[in-house]
C-alpha cells in the first residue's frame, strides 16, 4: 500500500512498552511504511500535527492522558484519521467504550503482529483516503513471489517454500540489488537475535538457493565480509 502521490504509509504507534512499540514498528517498516512513535499522549498528539499520519495504533493505557483522550484531540486536528486501539483488557465494556469514542477497530494484548498488519491493511482499505494498493507480486527477474497467495514462482516453474523460506525470499525480493548483512536479515526475518547464533541465516540462505537457483543462473549472491544480495540472473 501506498499514500497520495505514491509517498510510503504513515503510522503513528502509541504505548509506553518500549519493548512491543519496537517491535511494531520493525513490522510496520518492513511493510514499508513509515513509523513514528510515542510513550505518552500528550506527546502522541503533538508528534501527530507534524507528522500527519495516516493511521494510528492507541494503547489505550498511558502514563498520561488515555487513549480516549488522544483520538479526541487526534480527530480535532484532522477529522478522518483512522484508528487502531491496542488494550490488554479483555473486557467488552473497555472495547465498546473505544468504539463509541470513535475508534475504527481494536486488538487485545497480547496479539499476533500478522493480524496486526492485516487489520490496518483492512482499516486504511475502508478509509478510502485517496490510498492506492500496490499489487501483490514481487518480481525480480523471472523469479515471481505473490505475497496473498504466498506462491513463488521461477521461470513459470512452482518453487514450495517453508513458511520462514517464504519471509526471508520476500525480504530479498524487496530489496533487490541491495546487500543485506545477516544482521538486517535476523532483524527482519526473525525478528529478534540468536545470540551468536547468525549461521541460521546462513543455513536457510543455502536452503534457498538449492530450490530457488538449483539447475538455473543463480540470483542469490553471497558479498563475503558484508551479506548477503539478489538480483536477476545474468
Amino acid at each position: 500500500m501506498s499514500g497520495p502521490d505514491g509517498r510510503p504509509i504513515r503510522v503513528l504507534v502509541v504505548d509506553d512498552e518500549t519493548t512491543l512499540s519496537e517491535l511494531v514498528s520493525l513490522a510496520l517498516r518492513y511493510e514499508g511504511w513509515e513509523v513514528r512513535t510515542a510513550e505518552r499522549g500528550t506527546a502522541a498528539v503533538s508528534i501527530a500535527r507534524e507528522f500527519r499520519p495516516d493511521v494510528a495504533v492507541l494503547d489505550i493505557m498511558l502514563p498520561d492522558i488515555d487513549g480516549l483522550e488522544v483520538l479526541r484531540r487526534l480527530r480535532a486536528d484532522a477529522e478522518r484519521i483512522p484508528v487502531l486501539f491496542l488494550t490488554a483488557k479483555d473486557d467488552v465494556s473497555d472495547r465498546i467504550a473505544g468504539l463509541t469514542a470513535g475508534g475504527d477497530d481494536y486488538v487485545t494484548k497480547p496479539f499476533s503482529i500478522e493480524e496486526l498488519v492485516l487489520r490496518l491493511r483492512a482499516l486504511l482499505r475502508r478509509s478510502h483516503l485517496g490510498l492506492t494498493v500496490d499489487s501483490s507480486t514481487l518480481e525480480v527477474g523471472d523469479l515471481t513471489l505473490d505475497e496473498d497467495s504466498r506462491e513463488v514462482h521461477r521461470g513459470g516453474d512452482l518453487i514450495p517454500l517453508t513458511a520462514t523460506e517464504f519471509e526471508l525470499l520476500r525480504f530479498l525480493m524487496r530489496n533487490p540489488r541491495r546487500v543485506l548483512s545477516k544482521a538486517q536479515i535476523l532483524d527482519r526475518v526473525w525478528n529478534y537475535d540468536f545470540g551468536g547464533q547468525a549461521n541460521i541465516v546462513e543455513l536457510y540462505i543455502s536452503y534457498l538457493r538449492k530450490k530457488i537457483d538449483a539447475g538455473r543462473p543463480p540470483m542469490i549472491h553471497t558479498m563475503r565480509g558484508f551479506g548477503y544480495v539478489l538480483r536477476p540472473a545474468a
